[in-house]
């Protein structure tokens, strides 16, 4: 073996900026037995851009699946994951376009296998198939993919790449963990064995495509399409769980309470906490909007979208979050869902994007989200005050996107403002209908709620808050009266 000569490092310091040692980095540069470079820019790009495909579809599957999920847990899970998988795709799109790669090519289909493996996971007809093929078969190999990037791609020369395929490894491994933990819930072991025949499916996809980066040798045949032999078919109608009751239930205006100046600080906390968790619904229509843009709008429209959709998840779960800190059951108040389910049934999804902008910059004024962190400061209830300090930031952050992605359509804020309202002024509430038909009562389970969180606070209910009753019949969220 050739012996190496470098100049001593200064007291045994690290070497190459501690990426690798200086044997590795002078290894990997080797020449392979045919004369080929060991590793060269389109090794390295092209593996990214098999990871870029494969996370951009898993993101777009996950987002798909956020209305038609009923389980709570699941449908938080999903905007999360979507999330992670966004911001996975904008290191890889960053880091392609940084190799000599203008047009990128991002949007080719890199193999039939790896485009099947996809269509399957997003057609599978249950939650618990749908689990199974992005938590069991799918993530997995992304991770596996992400390993031999890190070791193969030469440690120095192409240290950025490797550096995206570490990240992506650390943040997608906790992702697989809390994935495979559903699956330890949902799936028992019958339920495993009768997946036995479809994970080998996917597994022939994978094999097929010489695995998800192309690094071994790739089979010739696909399976029979089981689930994708018709295309997927989204569905933006809200489901829910068996926890959710009276979602239909109308028969409380929180927002009515919470600027109203006769109640104190702390009673209106648990206002707060409702329109938080309440705010579940958010990602089921903002969801939709991402589903029907998709070819209509580019790639960073949609990152950023995929972000404010999570944190509108989390703030669902800050909601029930603030209400596990007084012990009480969130699943006894009824979480209405009207609002993603009328907007997503009645305006398309250039409407829902103009009520959903409109909605963001109605919150940006004093009387918006500033006034609900001064309440949730002046309440006595720390978590409420830092909950809504957060949420604050992120409404802040939603407005600014929307004024990047929607605005620019229209001539001037002002008139991207007066569509939104606009078409929020179409959408019918329903609220009569939904009684007539014996879907709820719109019971006032106020009194309720206040009278267990002053047991809980340990004070006597303010006659005129526990007597509270105004109902959403003839307002909307933003007070402005129904005609």
């Amino acid at each position: 073996m050739t012996q190496l000569h470098s100049t001593d490092h200064l007291r045994q310091l690290p070497s190459l900026a501690g990426l690798c040692s200086l044997e590795r980095a002078v290894a990997q540069g080797a020449a392979k037995p045919n004369g080929d470079l060991a590793w060269s820019v389109e090794h390295s790009t092209e593996r990214l851009k098999r990871l870029h495909y494969v996370l951009k579809r898993l993101c777009e599957t996950l987002t798909a699946w956020i209305p038609s999920e009923p389980i709570y847990e699941l449908k938080t899970l999903f905007s999360h994951h979507a999330y992670l998988c966004a911001e996975q795709v904008e290191l890889l799109r960053r880091r392609v376009s940084e190799m000599r790669e203008p047009p990128l090519g991002l949007d080719r289909i890199p193999h039939a296998g790896l485009e099947m493996l996809l269509d399957e996971i997003i057609a599978a007809p249950t939650t618990q198939e749908r689990l199974w093929g992005i938590y069991s078969i799918a993530l997995p190999a992304v991770l596996e993919a992400c390993t031999r990037l890190q070791s193969d791609a030469h440690p120095l020369a192409d240290a950025p790449t490797v550096r995206v395929a570490k990240l992506i490894h650390f943040e997608l491994s906790e992702a697989l963990s809390v994935g495979q933990a559903c699956l330890e819930a949902l799936v028992d072991d019958e339920r495993r064995s009768e997946l036995g025949t479809w994970s080998s499916e996917l597994q022939q996809c994978l094999t097929a495509a010489g695995q998800l980066d192309g690094t071994r040798p790739a089979a010739v045949s696909l399976p029979a399409a089981r689930y994708s032999s018709e295309p997927f078919v989204f569905s933006s109608e809200p489901q829910r769980d068996e926890r959710f009751q009276d979602s239909f239930n109308a028969g409380v205006n929180p927002e009515a309470f919470l600027y109203d100046e006769r109640f104190s600080a702390q009673d209106k906390t648990l206002m707060m906490h409702y329109k938080r968790l309440r705010e579940l619904d958010v990602p089921e229509m903002m969801a939709s909007i991402l589903v029907e843009l998709r070819e209509q709008e580019p790639w960073e429209f949609h990152y950023e979208m995929t972000r404010q959709m999570w944190d509108e998840a989390r703030h669902a779960m800050m909601g029930e979050v603030g209400f596990a800190s007084l012990g009480i059951d969130w699943t006894q108040i009824p979480i209405n869902f009207t609002w993603s389910r009328n907007l997503n049934a009645q305006l398309d999804a250039r409407e829902r994007h103009g009520v959903l902008f409109f909605i963001e910059q109605g919150l940006m004024p004093r009387t918006g989200k500033r006034y609900e962190w001064e309440v949730g400061l002046a309440s006595g209830q720390p978590l409420s005050g830092l909950f809504q300090d957060f949420d604050w930031a992120d409404e802040v952050l939603h407005a600014q996107i929307g004024r990047r992605w929607y605005v620019p359509r229209y001539s001037s804020l002002n008139q991207a403002l007066e569509y939104g309202d606009k078409c929020w002024s179409k959408v019918l509430s329903h609220w009569r209908e939904y009684r007539e038909q014996g879907l709820t009562e719109h019971r006032n389970w106020w009194p309720e709620l206040y009278s267990l969180a002053c047991e809980r606070w340990g004070k006597t209910p303010d006659p005129a808050a526990m007597a509270f009753a105004e109902t959403y019949e003839s307002s909307r969220a933003d007070l402005q009266k129904l005609e």
